[in-house]
């Protein structure tokens, strides 16, 4: 069975840092694509970021430059590096990967992790 779990969310300050990290089990990590997405009060979910399983990675346009997201395949975590943070950024922080289900691609999730940015 899938199990994302994410943590590291929290209170911080603008243009302070936080580390998000997602532990996976349940599957075959090293060979999973990984993904952060974000989710606002009364907004859409969006893409955060997203690494595969050679390390190549990729970011939204609104946050590229002050996020990293890395991988431990040893440890079957994900995280999410994220600096220099704007109120605009809270957000609950969701962890995702997709699996390939017979013919049909599923998709995984977390409960989430609450970023909140406030001074």
């Amino acid at each position: 069975q899938v199990q994302l779990v994410e943590s590291g969310g929290g209170l911080v300050q603008p243009g302070g840092s936080l580390t998000l990290s997602c532990a996976a089990s349940g599957f075959t990590f090293s060979s999973a694509t990984m993904n952060w997405y974000r989710q606002a009060p009364g907004k859409e979910r969006e893409f955060v970021a997203t690494i595969s399983t050679a390390g190549s990675t990729n970011y939204a346009g609104s946050i590229k430059g002050r996020v990293t997201i890395s991988r431990d395949n040893a440890k079957n975590t994900v995280s999410l590096q994220m600096n220099s943070l704007k109120p605009e950024d809270t957000a609950v922080y969701l962890c995702n990967t997709r699996r390939l289900i017979g013919l049909k691609l599923a998709d995984y999730w977390g409960q989430g992790t609450q970023v909140t940015v406030s001074s």
